[in-house]
């Protein structure tokens, strides 16, 4: 295994700060008193000069990635960039039973020629954000295909159906008399049996993920390894701010979105968003993060001015810096020329309107629905919903499918439009 002199590690705190940031949960806990936590498995890497090794298994499903897939991928850097090992695990033989997890009923199985073609596209599309010279790149068909009959028995013989029916979707399936094939049994078994044959320090995943996560370390205890750190994200929300990230929601920005395009609709996310996308899709520790957010709270750095730096971060990261700054600069233009018409009528509305503020948010929030509304642009809250929904709302020139921003965000008088009707928005009160 690859060693290192330890003065090549940062201190155990600092690396702390960047791996735990946006971490759901970790197992066991990071903190000085779990015996073989996360913080004594760093220490213990910084004295023996011994990276950590760290796996994050993707299964090829689809060819192309969206920004809520790298979640985990940047996760995998930033080990990386203390100096870890990081192990990009392309799960080709597991995506012929197809993770069941969330899933009501068995998901349809892809073809060794699709998991093969979508396999490439991925190889493509994670170095946008590791380094490649730097990482494993392995495929579990490796070991897993080679098992053959008599090592698939010994393998799922560590395990009862009861035990398998502990995870949530599979009793939610099993009470509601769904089918459950039992190839699907075999997944949490076989995701667990890879961390096995990497050696696996830590496993990044998902919170959707734990079951699958835990039975690595089931394996690992029972073939003599020290059990694995398992490391969790929650699932990120897509534009929308409510929905997880999705293709079929209309809510994802993809990581082959063209520069402008990734610039727009990160510039469209709601206030609350931000701070979110800043922590799971970029590279700053989270102290750094939490620092810009006090700049914002107390007016020394504009929101407005914290997203772009947003937008520019990531769209620099997948493109370059040339096309993010052009890209700033196109969406600026886009911007001052739809929210400056000379001729564009303005509407007044109280920020003390009945069903405005919302009271169901962190900070203080405008229902966007009823605003919509209030201005005139739409004749019920329900109308105005429907037609967010349909990606027709726009504001200061950037599409909004949002149900709340912040207020201050909206702190200006802003530009709304819905179709072709569209308004400035004059604050009283």
């Amino acid at each position: 295994m690859p060693t290192q002199s330890h003065t090549a590690f940062l201190p155990v705190a600092d690396q702390l700060d960047l791996i735990t940031k946006g971490a759901a949960e970790i197992i066991p806990s990071a903190d000085a008193t779990a015996p073989d936590g996360l913080r004594a498995r760093l220490e213990e890497s910084r004295r023996t000069g011994t990276p950590l090794r760290i796996k994050a298994g993707f299964d090829p499903t689809a060819p192309d990635l969206h920004l809520g897939h790298t979640v985990l991928m940047r996760k995998l850097k930033h080990f990386q960039q203390l100096g870890h090992t990081v192990i990009f695990l392309i799960g080709d033989s597991t995506a012929l039973i197809g993770d069941p997890t969330g899933k009501n009923q068995t998901r349809k199985p892809l073809t060794r020629e699709e998991i093969d073609a979508n396999a490439e596209t991925y190889k493509d599309q994670v170095f946008k954000i590791l380094d490649r010279s730097k990482t494993e790149v392995r495929f579990n068909s490796e070991w897993l295909d080679q098992l053959g009959y008599a090592g698939l028995i010994k393998l799922v013989s560590k395990f009862t159906v009861s035990q398998m029916l502990e995870r949530e979707d599979f009793h939610k399936r099993f009470t509601e008399e769904q089918p459950i094939h039992i190839h699907e049994l075999l997944y949490p078994i076989a995701q667990g049996y890879d961390s096995v044959m990497l050696q696996c320090d830590v496993e990044l995943g998902g919170t959707d993920q734990k079951f699958n996560l835990m039975r690595g370390r089931d394996l690992q205890r029972d073939a003599g390894q020290k059990p694995q750190i398992v490391l969790m994200t929650p699932i990120l929300e897509g534009l929308d701010g409510v929905q997880k990230m999705s293709k079929s929601l209309n809510n994802a920005i993809g990581i082959k979105d063209p520069a402008s395009e990734m610039y727009g609709k990160l510039m469209s996310i709601s206030d609350d968003l931000m701070w979110r996308y800043w922590t799971f899709l970029t590279d700053l520790p989270q102290s750094q993060i939490d620092a810009m957010q006090a700049e914002v709270a107390n007016g020394t750095l504009h929101p407005m001015q914290a997203k772009k730096n947003l937008a520019h971060s990531i769209t620099a990261g997948f493109h370059s810096e040339a096309a993010a700054a052009a890209a700033a600069e196109s969406w600026a233009t886009q911007f001052q020329q739809k929210g400056v018409a000379e001729n564009l009528p303005t509407v007044e509305v109280s920020l003390t309107a009945e069903g405005l503020l919302a009271t169901d948010t962190a900070e203080p929030a405008l229902r966007i629905p009823r605003l919509l509304q209030l201005a005139g642009l739409a004749t019920s809250t329900a109308e105005a919903t429907r037609k967010l929904a349909e990606n027709a709302v726009s504001i200061d020139g950037t599409k909004f499918t949002g149900r709340t921003l912040s207020r201050e965000a909206l702190a200006h008088d802003p530009v709304l439009k819905l179709g072709k009707k569209q308004t400035r928005v004059k604050w009283i009160g």
